[in-house]
């Protein structure tokens, strides 16, 4: 019988590990070439394999090349964010499956977060239907941590120590001058503020700023966010706020929206910005002092030199369990992380499976009772639960002209 072959996609936006993931599953099923033929990649996610950008991994990162990819951010095989059509009737499907056979693909990957999920389940029901012998599994991502069945996902390690290390940054930035100011880092994180919350890691001691987290899952009030902030110069004359981008009021309406119109993407999601400039002018002109504001944007998923190691090497860990389990006949499944304890009490993740189908189109957010002080800070719980994600550092290589070497796909 021939071997069958392999391909993997990565869907959605890029984490600075999303590509240690994709090396986990193209060295895996390199390694097992008694059982899989090539291993292929698709260019922009499903949306390029259905135009036919393929490439070969033996062809485009041979040898020592392949290694590259586990300091590479950004996705290398590019992404996309096409949304799979709800009906399994719909002509898309048998064309992606007389495709995957035209290519004798055996076997299926998509790294991506919960869109990515949806799309894996969709397909891996329709190979159910048509009877097809192909193995769909689904590589967790997301600097937003908001899967759920999962304790984790790769790329929210290193995204919360990048956070963390950069608010550490700004404080100390902000507090070089005793005059009364306010600075508002605003951070990723739609209506999951796991990102967001992971700024506490940057105090050095109780009291110490960020004096105030505030995520999407409590509602924001401004009048009460002016009053503990003019409250908090009673101490401090320097204050530091953290505040998802998602942040809301009672009545759900987004704080961004408050001074301008937002937009929508394809899967329908609004897309956010802004309300740290918001609060910047309020409370330049409520509270009369020196407000500044400052978007950390893509740089919280794209930092190659704050790459958490324990992150790299769980993104890793996750693509080569993919290979095995789909070797073993899984389908259907996302590759999940299980939190246990060593004998000493210390970290360890275990990879394991759950169904797709009860993760895709589902969000996780902080728990309630990480959430305190009225939702405006986070509980020593959290900062139990996102320690050890964070640890370790990775040596990226430098070139002939001190930056970084990445490697690109032609």
């Amino acid at each position: 019988m021939a071997k069958k072959n392999l391909i993997v996609g990565q869907s959605g936006g890029p984490t600075a590990v999303i590509n240690s993931s994709l090396y986990g599953v193209v060295a895996e099923g390199i390694a097992h070439d008694q059982e899989i033929g090539e291993v292929y990649g698709m260019v922009n996610g499903i949306e390029g394999f259905l135009d036919d950008r393929i490439l070969n991994f033996r062809e485009a990162l041979p040898g020592e090349k392949l290694e590259y990819l586990k300091h590479t951010p950004g996705a290398y095989l590019g992404s996309c964010r096409y949304k799979l059509p709800e009906s399994l009737e719909d002509p898309v499907y048998p064309l992606l499956f007389r495709k995957f056979e035209e290519m004798n693909i055996g076997w299926f990957f998509y790294i991506g977060g919960n869109d990515s999920m949806d799309t894996v389940s969709k397909l891996s029901r329709y190979a159910a239907r048509i009877g097809s012998s192909i193995r769909v599994i689904g590589e967790p991502k997301t600097i937003d941590n908001d899967l759920v069945h999962t304790d984790h996902t790769p790329g929210y390690g290193s995204a919360a120590k990048y956070v963390a290390s950069t608010v550490r940054e700004i404080t100390l930035d902000a507090s070089v001058y005793e005059k009364k100011s306010v600075t508002i880092i605003e951070i990723m994180g739609r209506h999951a503020g796991w990102l967001t919350a992971a700024g506490a890691l940057a105090r050095k001691y109780k009291g110490d700023n960020p004096l105030f987290i505030y995520l999407p899952e409590s509602d924001f009030d401004t009048e009460q966010f002016l009053s503990d902030v003019e409250k908090a110069f009673e101490k401090n004359c320097n204050v530091v706020v953290c505040v998802s981008e998602g942040i809301h009021d009672a009545e759900g309406t987004f704080i961004c929206e408050y001074d301008s119109s937002v937009g929508t993407d394809s899967f329908g999601h609004k897309m956010l910005a802004g309300c740290g400039k918001y609060l910047e002018n309020l409370v330049r002109s409520r509270l009369g002092v020196k407000a500044r504001s400052v978007e950390l944007n893509v740089s919280q998923r794209c930092s190659a030199s704050l790459i958490s190691e324990t992150d790299q090497a769980e993104a890793v860990a996750a693509g080569r369990f993919g290979v095995q389990a789909a070797l073993n006949g899984e389908t259907g499944k996302m590759v999940s992380f299980i939190r246990k304890e060593n004998t000493d009490g210390s970290y360890l993740m275990e990879c394991g499976l759950e169904d797709v189908n009860l993760i895709c189109n589902e969000e996780k957010g902080v728990p309630a009772q990480w959430i305190t002080e009225n939702g405006s800070d986070v509980s020593h719980d959290f900062i139990k639960y996102v320690t050890p994600l964070v640890q370790g550092n990775i040596a990226v290589p430098a070139g002939d002209d001190g930056l970084p070497v990445f490697v690109y796909r032609k």
